[in-house]
Parts: C-alpha cells; structure tokens; sequence
C-alpha cells in the first residue's frame, strides 16, 4: 500500500484550520460552474439512460461509450476502447489526461452498463423536478455524469490541466465476464498505475446523511450439490438408505445458519431445488421433478457470501467446505466457489481520503461524511484495485430503487457530488488536502 495515508494526514496537520480558509478562487469558480452547467448536466444524462446500455447488449454499451468519448476527448482525454469479446462482453472505455509530469495519478472508475436489458419494459428517462426516473439514472449513469460534469468545471476553473487523470468505465460491472482475470486486466493495471482511486457509484445516504465510503464488501458465488440413494419413501433413514438428498442439503443449510455467523459476513442461499431429479442453470432458473413417496436424489443450491477482507473470505470458505464435507449417512455432497469480487477493506488510506473530502465539505458549507457501515452496500469494481491503491467510493448520485423499475435519481445530487469531486481531485492533483 502506498504512503498517501501519511502524506495526507501530515498537510491536514501542518494546515491552518480547514473552516478558516474556505474556497481558493479556482474552487470557486468550480463551486459556480457546477451550478451553471446543471441543466447540460441533466440533458446528458438523459441522453445516457435513454440509450440502453444492458449488459448483455453489447452493442448499446458500446453506444454509451462512445457518447462519453464525445464528452471526454474535448477536455483534453486521449480515448481508447478495449474490446471484450474474449469474454462475451462489449468492452471498457479507458480515458488518459496527461498533467504535469510527477504529480499525483488519480483514477476514476464507473460503468457504461445497467442491469435492464433490451427485454426490460423500463427503458425511458422521465424527469418530475428534481427527481428523474430511468434504467441506470443513478447506478451507474448518474455517476458518470458527475464525473464529466466535475471535469468541465476543472477546466473551467484552470485546475484540469494540470491533473493526471486516467478514467476507466467498464462495460460489464453489473455481470462481469468470465474469467475475471481477463474482463478485469485493465482496471487492475490502472489501479496500480495510481496513487488514488475514485469509485463513482452511487452516494449512500444513511440517517438523512451523506455518508463516505471507505469499504466494500466481496462478494462470491457458491453452489452445492448433493445427492444420496433413491428408493421407497418408507425407508428413509435406514443404513441401507440414509438421509436423502435434500435432507443433506437441509443439514448442510442449517449447519450454514448456526456456525457461520460473525461479524461484516453475510450469506445467502439465492435458489434451491431438490428431488428425483434437480438442477439449476447459470441464469439461476431450477428444475425439479420427483415424488412424495420417492427418497430424493438428487438437491441442489446456489447463493453467494460477502466478506469484507481476504482473510475473512479465506476463513469462511474454509468453514463452508468443512460443513458440507460432514456428510449425513448414506448422502454425498461438494460445494463450488465461483470467482467473486475482492473486498475493499477499509484501510487508514482510505480513512485518509475520507478526511480530505470532508475538508471539502467543509469549505463547501456541506456537513461532514462518516464512514459508511460496509454491511450497507454491495461490492464493486473499486475492490479490484483497492489492494493497490487508497480508495473512495460513492462518488456518483444518490438514487433509490436500483436495480429494479422505477429507478429514481436525486438530480440535485449532481451538484454537490460534482462539487466534491471537483475539488477533491484538484487539491489531491495539487498534493494538497486544504487550500494554503
């Protein structure tokens, strides 16, 4: 991990008082940029969430690539597209700004795609207000409009020009393409280029609060499949029999639900099917088929379980295999891990660029961020580099209802995140917390 945690925490105390100083003049000039290029920003937007952009319609994420690639090149961004047919996805933007040699490299991480498919009868951005409907408004379209809406009030204000800045929008976020080491090369290698990494999915509000995330939890697929002797119901736990099939899968469950549990681990079983015969597909449909008076087969179940660091996921999985391979008489049974996404743990780094963004806040007259409890929000493509590089996440819009129809985003939230966002890289790009 690099020294940008000490780095920080040594200008936060050699600074006069962050509410003394205010905003440079540079700040402000973003401060009132921001608000005067508001409605552009919406009308983006819009153009973004009307252009479908669902996973697995790789030529509509491509679409919204190259309309931030009309955004971003004019601000000086060299643009490159990184085709990700190798693994059945449409491919990632990646964006380069060349700033003073030496200065701080900052990376910036969001996502083209959604999870409403070409299928979903959400498709349309309607505005009421201040709030604006749409499949991805906030996750993660609304996002990236923060991010070029903090970029043209950099410019405006002078301070983009000097900043190293290297943008990296996936395609596929919302279903990663297998394997992971292939869909997720270049975000990796960005994050190791960089000294700072900014996430911008959604804001989290948490109590009428904005609120700073500095951790996010992994996540990993299983499946479990077990299988015993079939016969004549009436024979169900002999020791010619055993258990059955979905008795096992029980066993193993409720095994699961007792010795699992500890702290900032949770775990689900997702689907489950069981019988003569069961099985369950990669688009997590089952199938099953038996009767009453036949012992079961053959069980079957897939779910995931999130950590919030290596070693915890290291130690759950232990404890999962140990429980499944305890098998009930005359049964069998194995558990699969899927690859999963990497924890972002949250590191004095971390904690470090939270202080700093509240320091903007503070010169911004905006209340100051805690650390969001991790156990509030999923996992996300900032873990692949948070094991390189100080992290930040909850960048993009505050919305509510993702991920279902009638997404809903705050379009104030654009202002004050752009704001952040804006200021934050620029005294970051400075080497600075706080304005001298």
């Amino acid at each position: 991990m690099r020294t940008l945690a000490t780095a920080l925490a040594l200008l936060t105390l050699t600074a006069v008082p962050v509410a003394a100083q205010g905003l440079s003049k540079a700040e402000k000039v973003i401060d009132r940029t921001v608000d005067a290029e508001f409605e552009r920003s919406v009308a983006l937007l819009a153009r973004l969430v009307d252009q479908n952009s669902g996973t697995l319609n790789l030529d509509g994420v491509t679409r919204v690539g190259e309309m931030m690639r009309a955004e971003l090149e004019p601000l000086g961004f060299t643009i490159s597209w990184k085709p990700m047919g190798a693994v059945q996805r449409a491919g990632h933007l990646i964006a380069v700004h060349k700033g003073k040699p030496g200065g701080k490299r900052i990376l910036l991480i969001g996502h083209l795609d959604t999870v409403f498919e070409l299928s979903s009868p959400f498709q349309k951005f309607v505005r009421t207000g201040d709030k604006a409907e749409g499949p991805g408004a906030g996750d993660d379209k609304g996002g990236m409009v923060v991010i070029v809406s903090a970029l043209r009030a950099m410019q405006a204000a002078g301070t983009l020009k000097g900043a190293n800045i290297e943008i990296v929008l996936t395609g596929d976020e919302e279903d990663a393409g297998s394997p992971l080491s292939v869909s997720r090369a270049d975000l990796i290698a960005a994050g190791k280029r960089a000294d700072v990494a900014l996430d911008f999915e959604g804001l989290v509000i948490d109590g009428g609060k904005d609120m700073g995330s500095i951790a996010r939890r992994s996540v990993t697929d299983w499946r479990i499949t077990a299988s015993g002797k079939t016969g004549h119901s009436s024979l169900i736990f002999t020791s010619q029999f055993g258990d059955g099939a979905i008795n096992e899968l029980a066993r193993i469950l409720a095994a699961f639900r007792k010795e699992l549990p500890e702290p900032n681990l949770t775990f689900n079983a997702g689907v489950i099917a069981g019988g003569a015969r069961a099985e369950i597909d990669e688009s997590g449909n089952a199938k099953a088929g038996g009767k009453t008076n036949i012992i079961a087969a053959t069980a079957v179940a897939t779910g995931d379980f999130r950590t919030l660091s290596v070693e915890q996921t290291e130690r759950v999985r232990a404890k999962m295999e140990a429980i499944v391979a305890a098998h009930a008489p005359g049964t069998d049974a194995r558990i699969e891990f899927g690859e999963g996404y990497p924890a972002m743990a949250p590191t004095e780094g971390n904690k470090a660029l939270l202080t700093a963004l509240n320091g903007v806040n503070r010169d911004l007259g905006l209340e100051e961020m805690a650390p969001l409890d991790p156990l509030k929000r999923g996992a996300g493509d900032v873990s692949f580099v948070a094991h390189d590089v100080d992290s930040l996440a909850g960048l993009g819009t505050y919305s509510a209802g993702d991920h279902a129809p009638g997404e809903t985003v705050d379009l104030a939230s654009i202002r004050r995140q752009a704001k952040r966002a804006a200021i934050l890289v620029t005294r970051l790009s400075a080497g600075r917390t706080a304005r001298k």
